[in-house]
């Protein structure tokens, strides 16, 4: 977990952020009414089979978080002025939740980026031979502390305080957190696609001439066809590479160009709405790729149990190493002309 010191922290915050006036109200409703919808869509896309990791567990928490702040906006913006549990809440604590919130998840990115990568690394390794309802409490927990250590951090740093003090004067602006962790996680991560991409554009562009809809297991899969299966060796990273790459893009090419305009033009988007579940489930499959590829050594479907991505099915990259006459015993449904 990255930590500012006390004066790096106050530069950074007075530089980036934006105001929205508390009579906007309305406004931040509809934007955190907008974020939920979009994160139980995002749920609700998700494959039925997938079977929930740490990031699942993430992705679930943050939906709580934004629910929980939705509420508690509706509940100040419609009594506006009342007492509970002897405090007094007024239209500021809208503005004081939300900025707290916003700071919380500004600093969230890169320990959810970090456990979520240990979490695919120790899968791979199997180092732990946990039951499924001992590996979901163990997430439970990682979660629950992760949110408990990013909390007392954002409350006990004394610049961020005397920020959130210091504007309970001026009621007629509310500034919002910026997150630095998003977006230079996000650079990271448009570079070494765009690295990936140029160095293997030529296979990439072989392979989605070749790419064909087919129907394997009851299920609608794209399947790479090779002339040979001894030919194809999962072992190789060169090999493996442009495959990880069509199916990584043909999911998220969307959402790799909005990624890239932000960047481009700077965009300034508050932290409370950077932080969304389609954003974690990008980061998701990323990560999956790129453990894929440090381990395609250890990539056998008999002997691994490969990690479910909620949005992108990477097994069509290895059924041509696990299923012999593949071509024979599968008919294709549909065929890819480019």
């Amino acid at each position: 977990m990255t930590a500012l010191s006390s004066g790096n922290c106050s530069a950074l915050y007075q530089l980036h952020h934006t105001y929205q006036p508390l009579e906007a109200n309305c406004l931040l409703l509809l934007i955190i009414l907008g974020k939920i919808l979009l994160n139980t869509l995002t749920l609700g896309m998700r494959r039925k089979s997938t079977q929930e990791n740490l990031m699942g567990c993430f992705c679930i928490s943050v939906a709580l978080v934004d629910l929980l702040l939705l509420i508690n906006i509706s509940i100040i913006s419609y009594f506006r002025d009342f007492v509970l549990l002897g405090i007094r809440f007024t239209k500021y604590h809208i503005c004081l939740f939300t900025q707290i919130v916003s700071f919380t998840y500004g600093f969230l990115h890169y320990p959810v980026f970090l456990t979520a990568c240990i979490d695919y690394c120790l899968h791979f390794s199997k180092t732990t031979t946990l039951s499924f309802k001992c590996q979901k409490l163990l997430y439970f927990f990682v979660v629950l502390i992760t949110w408990t250590a990013v909390l007392a951090y954002v409350l006990g740093e004394p610049s961020i305080y005397r920020s959130l003090k210091t504007q309970k004067g001026f009621s007629y602006q509310c500034p919002f957190y910026i997150s630095h962790q998003s977006h230079w996680l996000s650079f990271a991560m448009m570079l070494v696609v765009l690295v990936a991409f140029i160095t293997s554009w030529s296979e990439v562009i072989t392979l989605v001439q070749a790419i064909r809809i087919t129907s394997y297991r009851n299920e609608t899969i794209l399947y790479f066809p090779f002339l040979s299966h001894s030919s194809y060796n999962v072992n190789s990273k060169k090999t493996l590479l442009p495959k990880l790459l069509v199916c990584f893009l043909g999911t998220w090419l969307p959402f790799v160009l909005l990624q890239g305009i932000i960047l481009l033009l700077k965009v300034q988007i508050p932290a409370y709405i950077d932080l969304n579940i389609p954003w974690l489930y990008f980061v998701n499959s990323f990560l999956i790729a790129t453990v894929y590829w440090f381990n395609c050594h250890k990539l056998n479907l008999r002997d691994v149990a490969l990690p479910v991505d909620p949005f992108v099915d990477w097994k069509c990259c290895f059924i041509p190493l696990t299923v012999h006459h593949f071509e024979q015993t599968e008919k294709p449904v549909a065929i890819i002309t480019c």
